[in-house]
């Protein structure tokens, strides 16, 4: 018997994947338990418009993450701090103080985005890369200025 499962299944399937099992595993495990359903024409479909609605909103997704990214790579992000002799700061410019920065400019980006791999300790311009989608990345300017 050919049904859908609606959840992962150790062993047997994973979650909208279609599967031939035996008849009284499905009867009375999968469908008692809300595990599966029978894989009628209906249901099949059902999972294709599914599948295809899905598809479709990781493109979107993608496509708003190109635009934002775009946008990014013309931004330059202004952030004063105190810094001593050499051009070293007190403390270092963190990835949450860039995001603060960057919603001041009415760009809402979450700091776990922003690849920073050590904290910013000199006065400059540094470039930063963005990960805004798993295929998309983005490479920020962030203007450290003395205060």
């Amino acid at each position: 018997m050919k049904v859908i499962f609606l959840k992962d299944m150790k062993g047997q399937g994973k979650k909208g994947e279609v599967k031939e099992v035996s008849e009284g595993y499905a009867q009375n495990f999968l469908f008692k338990n809300g595990v599966a359903k029978p894989a009628t024409q209906g249901n099949v479909k059902t999972l294709e418009n599914q599948h295809a609605a899905e598809e479709k909103r990781k493109e979107e997704e993608k496509q708003e993450a190109v635009e934002a990214g775009k946008k990014l790579e013309e931004l330059t992000v202004q952030i004063k701090a105190k810094s001593g002799e050499g051009g070293r700061l007190f403390g270092a410019i963190t990835s949450k103080q860039i995001a603060e920065a960057l919603s001041k400019q009415g760009v809402k980006i979450d700091k776990r985005k922003i690849e920073l791999d050590e904290p910013i300790r000199t006065l400059g311009v540094t470039q930063i890369p963005v990960k805004l989608h798993k295929d998309v990345k983005a490479t920020l300017k962030v203007q450290v200025s003395e205060e």
